[in-house]
């Protein structure tokens, strides 16, 4: 008898699940797929049907983590009242985010070596940048944003970020230190942005 569409969903979701795990200790390199099947009390061919391989498990808990450190940043920004806060609280968010111990190798080391640049920038695009960009547009509109292009506002915040995320995670042994000295330069680079009022 055919699994039945939550079943599926079930069975897909506990193997992204087992999958992130097996990434996160080892890297995608060392992880294999046959022990992540045997722990998902599934055969191969379930992540060839679903997956098609290996890289493409891994796109898909790329995917997850994506989503998980863009809606830990939204949720950060929704708790502020003010644009500038939220701004702010949403850089801060994913920087702490992007370093957790779970998610730093997936994001920073294996997904843009293992996806490669083209899909890393896409994955960034749907789940970073166009909550960045929207909130961007949202304070331009409300005249607190000079009158500049905002896709190129956008790219520039979201790459210094990532630049700033690898230098966080080497220097993790001093981590809130280093997220406070990056948002310090983000809160100086985001103040030149500041459209003077009256």
């Amino acid at each position: 008898m055919r699994k039945n569409k939550a079943e599926t969903e079930q069975t897909i979701q506990n193997l992204i699940n087992i999958a992130r795990q097996h990434f996160t200790a080892r890297g995608y390199a060392a992880a294999s797929l046959e022990e992540i099947v045997k722990e998902a009390g599934l055969t191969r061919g379930a992540v060839y049907h679903h997956f098609h391989n290996k890289k493409g498990l891994f796109l898909a808990v790329f995917e997850a983590v994506q989503k998980e450190v863009g809606d830990y940043v939204e949720a950060a920004a929704a708790k502020r009242k003010d644009s500038w806060d939220q701004l702010i609280g949403g850089c801060q968010a994913f920087l702490e985010g992007a370093v957790e111990s779970h998610n730093q190798r997936i994001l920073l080391i294996d997904g843009p070596a293992v996806l490669g640049w083209d899909t890393f920038r896409k994955m960034d695009e749907k789940y970073s940048m166009s909550s960045l960009r929207e909130q961007l547009q949202h304070m331009q509109e409300q005249g607190l944003i000079k009158p500049v292009s905002i896709e190129a506002l956008t790219h520039c915040l979201s790459g210094a970020m990532n630049e700033a995320v690898l230098w966080i995670a080497n220097h993790l042994d001093r981590k809130e230190n280093v997220i406070e000295e990056a948002m310090t330069v983000l809160r100086h680079l985001l103040e030149g942005m500041r459209k003077e009022q009256g």
